[in-house]
């Protein structure tokens, strides 16, 4: 028998959505799988509900909308409460709010209903680094990497001097009235974002930040920022640059983009006018 008109618009909004996800297109996925969500109700079709509602977690935590990721999260696991999918979802959205206790919990009691799920252990290690345990960290990124070793492969790593001197190349390839700019402007490597980098903003950074920018943007002066009694700096990752590359090719490349990309939050571009430019 042929499903009604609303349950077949709910399927297909399913299957869009999740291949809009796969694309990398957030916004799509979110919109697809809410006009889903919508479709499904309309329809009666609750069987449907527990997957659209993920998507639209999935889309929100992509699109760096973490809290109301979180709120989509803790929705699905309220009537399926050892939905495994809906706990990494949450874990990574308070992951990315900078909720650490909270989202190692999560993963632990994950971990206990899937103990093989790679992509728990990879996360609890990015919880454990950023807590202060490296002997955690390491033993759960080794798991991830035995786990699944295509999605979580060894990654790139540079001597202190070769990071130091890919940051020379990037600066020397910028323009010069760009450099003459710069001159004031301190240029660090630091391993990761402090909780002050993170928390200073509402909501939090991205523990997963490659680079910021602290201080006032050229020519300003008396902001609210609280770097802005500073002296302007540029500060670029070390450990989150590396993990973010599949090869040092890629990785030298990546120190170049991300350079480049605050050195427009210090001309004071927005991250729309430094999409227009080409440097997000």
């Amino acid at each position: 028998m042929a499903k009604d008109g609303p349950t077949a618009e709910a399927e297909r909004l399913l299957e869009e959505a999740g291949d809009a996800l796969d694309r990398g297109e957030g916004e799509e996925a979110l919109d697809l799988a809410a006009r889903g969500e919508r479709a499904a109700r309309r329809a009666g079709a609750t069987e449907l509900l527990p997957d659209l509602i993920l998507l639209q977690a999935s889309a929100l935590n992509d699109l760096g909308r973490s809290r109301e990721a979180l709120s989509r999260a803790d929705a699905l696991l309220r009537g399926s409460p050892r939905d495994t999918a809906a706990m990494l979802e949450r874990a990574f959205a308070l992951w990315e709010l900078v909720r650490l206790p909270e989202a190692r919990s999560q993963l632990q009691e994950l971990l206990q209903l899937v103990p093989d799920d790679a992509w728990g252990h990879h996360l609890l290690g990015l919880v454990a680094e950023r807590l202060g345990d490296a002997k955690e960290a390491r033993r759960r990124f080794s798991r991830a990497r035995r786990l699944d070793p295509r999605e979580f492969p060894e990654p790139v790593h540079l001597s202190q001097g070769e990071f130091d001197k890919a940051v020379e190349d990037a600066l020397e390839g910028l323009p010069a009235p760009v450099r003459g700019y710069l001159s004031n402007v301190a240029i660090a490597v630091e391993d990761l974002p402090a909780d002050d980098d993170l928390l200073a903003s509402d909501p939090p950074l991205s523990p997963a930040i490659l680079g910021i920018f602290r201080g006032s943007p050229f020519g300003e002066k008396g902001s609210m920022d609280p770097w802005s009694h500073f002296p302007s700096s540029i500060v670029l990752y070390q450990k989150n640059l590396e993990r973010a590359a599949a090869d040092r090719a890629q990785l030298i490349e990546q120190i170049g983009v991300t350079l480049v990309h605050e050195v427009g939050h210090f001309l004071g571009l927005d991250e729309e006018e430094l999409w227009e430019r080409g440097l997000d």
